[in-house]
This record gives C-alpha cells, sequence and structure tokens, in this order.
C-alpha cells in the first residue's frame, strides 16, 4: 500500500527546495521582534499557508496554470522579482510594516508563500502527484508532504531559541545575512525561469 521510494524521493526533494535549515535565518529575521508566542504563531501560520498552497496545487495545479495561461517558467520569475523585493527590504532594514497587519503579512508573504511554498515546490508537487497512479502511490505522496511540512514547523519553532542567544546586535546581522541569501535565492529563480522561457523558444 505505502510506497516508500515514492515518499524518499518527494521528502527529498521537497526538503532540497524548501530548505528548513535554510530557512531558518530568514525567519527569525522577519519575526525579530515580536513576542515568543507570536512567533511561534507566525511559525504555524506560515506553514499553514505553505502547506494549504501546496495542497490546492497538488490536487488542482495543473488545471488552475491551463486556465490562466501561466507557464512554469513565468510562476518561477514571478516568485523570484517578489523574494528579491523582500530582500532588498532586508538588506537595507525597511522591514517594517503598518501594526495592524504586519504580523499577518510576514506569516503569509514571503514567509508562506513564495519561501516555503515557492515555484519549485509548487511544480514538485504537482508532478509527484500526476505520476502517483495508485492509491499507494497517492498515500506515499500526500504522507511526505505533510511530514515536509511537520519539519518545517517544528525547524521554525525551535529555532526561535536562537534569538535568546544572539540578542539584538546578532539579530541585524542575522537580518542582513538572511537579504543576501534571499536576494541570491530570487536572481537564481529568476535566471531559471528566464533560461526555461529560452529553451521553451
Amino acid at each position: 500500500m505505502f510506497d516508500v521510494a515514492v515518499f524518499g524521493s518527494l521528502f527529498l526533494t521537497l526538503f532540497v527546495i524548501m530548505d528548513p535549515p535554510g530557512i531558518t535565518p530568514i525567519f527569525l529575521a522577519l519575526t525579530a521582534g515580536r513576542p515568543a508566542k507570536m512567533q511561534r504563531r507566525m511559525a504555524l501560520q506560515a506553514v499553514s499557508v505553505a502547506f494549504g498552497v501546496i495542497a490546492v496545487f497538488g490536487v488542482l495545479g495543473q488545471q488552475i496554470l491551463d486556465y490562466l495561461h501561466v507557464s512554469v517558467p513565468a510562476l518561477m520569475i514571478a516568485g523570484g522579482l517578489l523574494l528579491l523585493l523582500i530582500a532588498l527590504d532586508l538588506l537595507t532594514g525597511k522591514t517594517d510594516e503598518p501594526t495592524q497587519t504586519k504580523d499577518v503579512n510576514v506569516a503569509l508573504v514571503p514567509l508562506g508563500m513564495p519561501l516555503l511554498a515557492g515555484p519549485g515546490a509548487i511544480v514538485s508537487v504537482i508532478l509527484a502527484v500526476q505520476h502517483a497512479d495508485s492509491v499507494g502511490s497517492q498515500v506515499s505522496v500526500w504522507t511526505a508532504i505533510v511530514a515536509m511540512h511537520i519539519v518545517l514547523w517544528l525547524t521554525m519553532r525551535y529555532s526561535l531559541l536562537i534569538i535568546r542567544v544572539i540578542k539584538d546586535g546578532g539579530v541585524v546581522l542575522v537580518t542582513r545575512l538572511a537579504g543576501m541569501m534571499l536576494s541570491a535565492i530570487a536572481v537564481q529563480q529568476i535566471i531559471n525561469g528566464v533560461t526555461q522561457v529560452i529553451q521553451n523558444a
């Protein structure tokens, strides 16, 4: 019933793409200054949003893209541009948002999407669901998706302990580091999207 090979393949693919260790400094930077309870809630919100987006695309992904006439490379370029804007804010220190919306916005964008539920993860899930031609394979695919999001939640939730150690100065350093990492991820994503557009032309 349960296909270990399918589970392992998709879980490892999502682990590499979603990169729980790499998301830690970005999460710490974006949630710095919030109360610990709020930070834990934001970790859960971000993972819930990511899971919701990936689940929707897993079930209806190809139909949604076809209906909107959106190609996968276009999705990658759009996600890269959004990440680049967030990265520039982190690098310049302009991370503040209006008080009434900042906690929700950071959990939804960019943490939930496109950082966790980015084009790479979405496309991998769409392909895995399409190739799962039996009940056992489908169960394995969705178990891998759920397991990956549990790992992401645990990584972000317990990374908050780091803030208690590094204090305010460390948070500023982590914010700049996160900005550099995020800008590199964004540029690479844009390059990949443009490359695919050229190859498909």
